[in-house]
C-alpha cells in the first residue's frame, strides 16, 4: 500500500499543478476551493471510483457529482490526467466557445456526470442518482462533494433527510470544510456548527478526517463500505482554502482571484516547484 499511496500522492501533485497552470494562463478563477478539493479528487479518481473512459457511457458504474461546481478546474485536471481529453482541451478553460466552462456541464465536457454550479442542487441530484441505483438493486456507489458554505442552502438538508429516510447506504457525501465561502469565513457569515453532529442527527453515518491525507480518506471510505449500516455516509474533510499553496492558504480572500503581475509570478513559481517535486505529466 505504501507504493500505491506514493502514486496517489504524485497524482494529487499533478492535479494541483494542472489546476494552477490552467488558472494561471487564464488569469483568473476559483483557486481556493479548487485547491482544497485536490486530495479527495486524487483519492476518488485514483482509487475509489469505478469510472473509466471505456465504461463512462454505461449506467453500470459509480457516479460522481461535484456539487461545489466552482472547483471545476481541479476536477478537469483529474479528468485530463485520466485521459478523458487532451491538454489543448484542458487549456481552453473558460475561453470563448470552450467545452470546458468554469463550472461543470455534462453536455459539454467528457467525464462529467452532472451539470453543477447552482449550489445545493448537486447534492440533491446525487441523492436522486443513489435512490435510482437502489431501486434497481445496483451494486455501484454514488459520490458527491459539497462545500461547507454550500450547506447554507436549505435543499441540502432536504436531500439529507430524504437520503436517510430511504436508507441510501451507497451514497457517500464528502464535505469540503475549508472554513470559507465566497464572502468570507463561514463562522462569521452563517455558523456551521459541527457537521458530524448535524449529519448524525439527520440519520447519517458521519466522521471527520484530515482532508489533506489521501491515506485517511481511503481508510474511512473502506471502513464505511465494510459497515453493515443502512445509513448514507458523510465524510467531513478538514481542509484549508488554497490547500497546498502556503501563501494562498494564508490569504484571507482567496475564493476567486484575478491575477496581478506579482501574484501570477508567485503562482507560476509554485507550479514550477511542483514540477520539480515530481516529474509531472505536462
Amino acid at each position: 500500500m505504501t507504493k500505491r499511496l506514493e502514486e496517489l500522492t504524485r497524482f494529487a501533485t499533478e492535479i494541483r499543478y494542472h489546476t494552477l497552470k490552467t488558472l494561471n494562463q487564464l488569469g483568473f478563477g476559483h483557486y481556493g476551493g479548487s485547491l482544497s478539493a485536490v486530495e479527495v479528487l486524487a483519492a476518488l479518481y485514483g482509487e475509489i471510483l469505478d469510472v473509466t473512459i471505456q465504461n463512462f457511457a454505461s449506467k453500470e458504474r459509480d457516479h460522481f457529482v461535484l456539487s461545489k461546481g466552482h472547483a471545476g478546474p481541479a476536477l478537469y485536471s483529474a479528468l485530463y490526467l485520466k485521459g478523458f481529453f487532451d491538454r489543448d482541451f484542458l487549456w481552453s478553460l473558460n475561453r470563448n466557445g470552450t467545452h470546458l466552462p468554469s463550472h461543470p456541464d455534462r453536455n459539454l465536457t467528457p467525464g462529467i456526470d452532472m451539470t453543477t454550479g447552482s449550489l445545493g442542487q448537486g447534492m440533491s441530484v446525487a441523492t436522486g442518482i443513489a435512490y435510482g441505483k437502489k431501486m434497481v438493486a445496483s451494486p455501484y456507489y454514488t459520490y458527491a462533494l459539497v462545500g461547507d458554505g454550500e450547506l447554507n442552502e436549505g435543499q441540502c438538508w432536504e436531500a439529507a433527510q430524504f437520503a436517510a429516510h430511504q436508507q441510501l447506504s451507497r451514497l457517500f457525501l464528502f464535505v469540503d470544510d475549508n472554513k470559507k465561502q465566497l464572502d468570507g469565513r463561514t463562522a462569521k457569515i452563517c455558523q456551521t456548527f459541527d457537521f458530524v453532529e448535524k449529519f448524525t442527527s439527520f440519520g447519517w453515518e458521519a466522521v471527520r478526517v484530515d482532508g489533506a491525507s489521501i491515506k485517511a480518506i481511503l481508510a474511512v471510505v473502506q471502513t464505511m463500505k465494510d459497515s453493515a449500516s443502512s445509513r448514507p455516509k458523510c465524510i467531513v474533510l478538514d481542509t484549508v482554502k488554497g490547500q497546498g499553496v502556503e501563501f494562498l492558504e494564508e490569504m484571507e480572500s482567496n475564493h476567486h482571484l484575478r491575477l496581478s503581475g506579482q501574484l501570477l509570478a508567485d503562482l507560476e513559481e509554485v507550479a514550477q516547484s511542483l514540477v520539480e517535486e515530481v516529474e509531472v505529466i505536462q
